[in-house]
């Protein structure tokens, strides 16, 4: 058998990725014809279909077992340049990133910046992804690494740092229940204007499983994608959301919004983590970076404000 075509994998990758021949064929740059040519090229030389072509295309199990190959490759291409790069101090190489937008402003702060400024020659490839899509860019091998908040344990992740950042109620300061003096329960929580992100994001299937646990459902006064609008919502005093506590510190600080425990586990227990695919070879880009983001990003450098004074108490 001869060896595989890497153009025709190119092609087979972007097929599953974009979910048609049509959208990959855009993204490529190339002729849908010609990407539909050269897959089914390689599937006669191998002897076996690769791709269920119906509304979205699908790996059959012969598919599946060339395109893992395939990526294996090329994370293991990308290992030997990145360590070659090494030997010239990190000079040039690439990291591809995917993160969640609660995690954007404590990222491009001084974290990213400082990175960049002590590696000039690297480039860093931001992708904003919900908790879902990240995961699946990382285990397509799409990203080096992602930043998730509250990731479901996975065999095929491995985390790399884990932090507890529990997914407190915030609101504005002058709520009546900012003067709760005890974690609030969750039914006491459906009174208030509520709005809510939506369940592709790591905080939308936290709260989706805590109300699940207390049989329980809210009918938000909004819904959203946006971690900003959240925000927002609360700051212009219309009512109550979830969120960690580091992603409004600032607000916390100036006084005009407050955080507060609730009383359901799944949030107090919920982690932060970084996360790449087992068994990939990380470069040596990629490992830096987590190293820097380990020492200067509050989501990752130690747990939450409030879980480390509480480990403080005598």
């Amino acid at each position: 058998m001869k060896p595989f075509k890497s153009r025709a994998l190119e092609y087979l990758d972007a097929a599953v990725h974009h979910g048609s021949l049509r959208r990959a064929a855009a993204q490529l740059g190339v002729n849908p014809s010609a990407l539909s040519r050269q897959l089914r090229a390689l599937e006669e030389e191998l002897g076996t279909p690769l791709l269920v072509r119906t509304s979205r295309v699908a790996l059959t199990p012969a598919g599946e077992l060339v395109l893992q190959h395939y990526r294996d490759q090329r994370a293991a291409e990308r290992a030997t340049l990145s360590r070659l790069q090494a030997l010239q101090n990190l000079e040039r190489g690439e990291v591809r990133i995917a993160v969640g937008e609660g995690f954007i402003a404590d990222l491009i702060s001084a974290p990213l910046q400082n990175f960049l400024a002590t590696y000039p020659g690297l480039e860093i490839e931001v992708s904003m992804a919900g908790l879902t899509e990240a995961i699946m860019l990382v285990k397509e091998d799409a990203v080096d690494l992602a930043l998730l908040y509250a990731p479901p344990d996975d065999p095929h992740l491995v985390s790399h740092i884990d932090r507890r950042q529990p997914l407190d109620l915030i609101m504005p300061a002058e709520h009546p229940l900012a003067r709760s003096p005890t974690p609030l329960p969750l039914a006491d929580i459906a009174d208030h204007p509520l709005a809510l992100i939506d369940g592709h994001t790591g905080m939308g299937q936290l709260v989706d499983m805590a109300l699940y646990a207390a049989h329980l459902s809210y009918r938000p006064r909004m819904k959203t994608n946006s971690v900003s609008v959240l925000k927002n919502f609360v700051r212009s005093g219309l009512g109550v959301t979830f969120m960690p506590e580091l992603t409004v510190l600032e607000e916390i600080h100036e006084g005009s919004i407050v955080a507060r425990e609730v009383d359901a586990s799944v949030l107090r227990d919920a982690r932060a983590r970084i996360v790449t695919r087992a068994e990939r070879p990380l470069t040596i880009a990629a490992q830096a970076f987590i190293k820097h983001l380990r020492r200067s990003m509050r989501f990752f450098s130690a747990d939450a404000p409030r879980v480390l004074d509480t480990q403080t108490l005598p």
